[in-house]
């Protein structure tokens, strides 16, 4: 039996809601943290979203410790400042399905491998465009858990 769960981080590329982040990721995230027996939480480095609430689970995880939770970034494409990464993130991969798609397409196919890795979806999604967007549907098609942040300003 897997006691892993695994958390999927999605937002816009342009974000601007930080301190609502702030205020209802990281209590989110220490509560998984706390109820999971193990934490894999997946994020990709596309935009404005995935940096800050990158900054919010490395928060969680200083202060909570990094027992029972691991963060990795999921790359579309090898990286030339891979070292930075791997610095930063508990793992760094690129999923194998990618292959040698076209590097736009290869931010879809992440995207979607990621989705479907997921136990919940967390995200920010306002607008109806955009890959986190599509992400989102393909999360609800594969009716996977959601937590779309952004619903709560409404």
């Amino acid at each position: 039996m897997n006691n892993t769960y695994r958390v999927v981080l999605f937002g816009h590329r342009d974000f601007d809601a930080h301190r609502m982040l702030d205020e209802r990721l990281y209590p989110l995230l220490q509560d998984l943290i706390c109820e999971k027996h193990f934490l894999e939480i997946y994020i990709g480095r596309n935009g404005e979203f995935d940096l800050y609430a990158a900054t919010i689970v490395k928060q969680v995880q200083n202060a909570m410790g990094h027992d029972n939770a691991i963060f990795i970034c999921v790359l579309p494409y090898s990286e030339k400042d891979l070292e930075y990464y791997e610095e930063y993130y508990d793992d760094v991969i690129v999923p194998e399905c990618i292959g040698r798609t076209h590097p736009k397409g290869a931010i879809t196919k992440r995207n979607r491998w990621m989705v479907e890795q997921a136990d919940l979806f967390i995200g920010y999604i306002k607008r109806r465009k955009g890959g986190a967007y599509t992400a989102l549907q393909y999360a609800k098609k594969l009716k996977r858990k959601i937590i779309n942040l952004a619903e709560q300003d409404e």
